[in-house]
Parts: structure tokens; C-alpha cells; sequence
């Protein structure tokens, strides 16, 4: 078990190294594109897509299942002892595809970070402002509800008639 999530883990890392490396330059997945395809149908010199970079899920899979198939041939061949069991392999494919969508999910909230970075400057700023002038009001005057109140205690209610007295001053009592 614990050899398992050991390999898990650095399957995770190995999966970000290699979205990493893809996102930086394709050369070999450009190779194999132009040994592939004919010239029509190679890709633009423009285009970032790699083995797992700009790829969709199924893919990925297939491109890091065949990088781990061939892998584990080269390890039977080389150490005759049984290491590559299937619990490591879906591990090691399973932490590598996990690995690859960190890394995207990184390199995506870098990049928009970056570009939010000056407004999110101008916003905090314009924050500590109206915070200033906040306290500035605050230090500065009493709060409108009691200038009212001290206007109410001051002024002393006028006598007003009471209802009997209004109508017999109009005559209808």
C-alpha cells in the first residue's frame, strides 16, 4: 500500500512536470505530427497542442496509458522481477492524468491573476479610500440622527387643541 502512494504522488508530480514541459514547447508531438500526417494535414506552426497540453480527457489517457504501456515493457525486459503489477499502473495513469489537471488548473489561475493584478490594485486602493473618508465623517461631524434628536429636545411642543376643542371651534359641538 504504501509503495502504491508513493507512486501515486510522484505520478501526481510526474503528470504536472510533463503538462509543464508541453506547455513550453511541443517538439516531439510536432515530430510525430509531421512523420505522420502529410503536409496538408500538419499542424500550424502556431498551434501549442502537445501529448497532454490543449488535449481533450480521452486523449490524455490514451497518450499517458501508452507512454506507461511501453514503460512497463522496457521494466520487464531490463528487471526480471515482478514490479509492474496493474495496481501500480492505474495508479501511475490515474496520478498522472490527476497531475496534469493541477498543473492546467495552475497555470490557468496564474494567468488570470496576472491579468486581474492591476484592477485588483485600483480596487483596493479605491477601497482604503472610502475607508479614509469614512472615518473622516465620522470624526469630523455627529451623525445625523442625533443633530434630529437634540432638535426634538430642544424645541418644546406648541399646545396643540385638543379634538373637543377644534370641533367646537368649527361648530359642531
Amino acid at each position: 500500500m504504501t509503495l502504491e502512494l508513493i507512486i501515486f504522488i510522484a505520478s501526481i508530480l510526474f503528470g504536472a512536470v510533463i503538462f509543464w514541459r508541453e506547455s513550453q514547447g511541443n517538439g516531439v508531438y510536432r515530430f510525430f505530427n509531421k512523420m505522420m500526417n502529410s503536409k496538408e494535414l500538419q499542424m500550424q506552426a502556431t498551434d501549442k497542442k502537445g501529448f497532454v497540453y490543449q488535449q481533450s480527457f480521452l486523449l490524455r489517457l490514451v497518450f499517458i496509458t501508452a507512454l506507461f504501456l511501453i514503460g512497463i515493457v522496457i521494466t520487464r525486459f531490463l528487471i526480471p522481477i515482478d514490479l509492474a503489477t496493474i495496481s501500480l499502473f492505474a495508479s501511475m495513469i490515474f496520478g498522472t492524468l490527476v497531475g496534469t489537471y493541477v498543473a492546467g488548473f495552475i497555470f490557468k489561475s496564474s494567468t488570470i491573476i496576472d491579468e486581474q493584478s492591476e484592477s485588483l490594485e485600483d480596487k483596493f486602493q479605491d477601497v482604503i479610500e472610502k475607508g479614509k473618508d469614512f472615518i473622516q465623517d465620522i470624526k469630523a461631524k455627529e451623525p445625523v440622527a442625533e443633530e434630529k434628536a437634540q432638535e426634538e429636545i430642544e424645541k418644546p411642543k406648541e399646545q396643540e387643541k385638543s379634538a373637543r376643542e377644534r370641533l367646537k371651534d368649527k361648530g359642531l359641538l
